[in-house]
C-alpha cells in the first residue's frame, strides 16, 4: 500500500478502496467528511447523528467501493449520507411510535415506514429550494437551467463554500462561481417574465 495525497483523484482513491487499501479510504475522509458533516449538520441537528451518518457512510465506501462507476465522488458519497440519514431518522421515528403508540395500534411496516421518511425529506428539501412551493419564486427556479439549480441547491440551501460545492458537484470551483452568477441572472430573467413591472408592461389593446 502506497501514500495517497491531494493529486489523487477520487476514482483513483476508490480503486484503492476496492483493492481493500486502507490508506485510500482515510485520504477520501479527509477530502469529503468536512463538507459532508457541514451538509448533514444543516438538515439534523443532533451532532451525534450526524457523526453516525458520516462514519456509516465511509463504511459503505470501504464495502461498496468497486461499484463505483469512476469520476469525483462527491455525488455518489452525498446519495449515501442522505439514504444513511434517512435510516437513522427512520430508526429514530420507530422508538418513538414503539414508545408512545398504544399497545393495541399496529405500528407501520418498515417499507412503509422507508417510503414516507424518503418522501418527506425529499419534499422538504425541494421547499427550501423554491422558496415557495407554488409561488413565483419556485416557477422560476424550474425554468432555469439543471445544471444552476444544482449549484443554488449546494451553495445557497446548503451553505456549502465554493471549493466544497466544487467537490460535491465534480467541477472547478471557478465554474461554481460562474454558475451561480449565470443562476442569478436567470432567476431574476424569469421572476421579470412572471411579474412585469413598470419597465416591462404586458401588451395592452384588445378588441375595441
Amino acid at each position: 500500500m502506497r501514500g495517497h495525497g491531494e493529486n489523487d483523484t477520487d476514482a483513483a482513491l476508490l480503486r484503492a478502496v476496492a483493492d481493500g487499501d486502507a490508506s485510500a479510504l482515510a485520504a477520501l475522509y479527509e477530502r469529503h467528511a468536512g463538507w459532508l458533516h457541514a451538509r448533514l449538520t444543516r438538515r439534523c441537528a443532533d451532532a451525534e447523528v450526524v457523526r453516525e451518518v458520516v462514519q456509516d457512510t465511509f463504511v459503505t465506501v470501504w464495502r461498496s467501493a468497486g461499484g463505483h462507476g469512476g469520476g469525483e465522488a462527491g455525488g455518489w458519497l452525498w446519495t449515501i449520507a442522505a439514504r444513511r440519514l434517512v435510516d437513522a431518522r427512520r430508526a429514530q421515528e420507530r422508538v418513538a411510535r414503539v414508545e408512545t403508540a398504544p399497545a393495541s395500534r399496529p405500528v407501520p411496516s418498515r417499507s412503509v415506514r422507508s417510503v414516507r421518511s424518503v418522501e418527506s425529506v425529499e419534499s422538504a428539501e425541494e421547499r427550501v429550494l423554491a422558496g415557495l412551493e407554488f409561488g413565483d419564486v419556485g416557477t422560476a427556479l424550474g425554468r432555469i437551467s439543471p445544471e444552476l439549480r444544482e449549484v443554488l441547491r449546494a451553495t445557497v440551501v446548503d451553505g456549502l463554500t465554493t471549493r466544497e460545492a466544487a467537490r460535491l458537484l465534480g467541477i472547478p470551483e471557478g465554474t461554481v462561481k460562474t454558475r451561480a452568477m449565470r443562476a442569478r441572472a436567470e432567476l431574476r430573467a424569469a421572476l421579470a417574465q412572471l411579474n412585469p413591472g413598470p419597465l416591462h408592461p404586458r401588451p395592452a389593446g384588445g378588441p375595441a
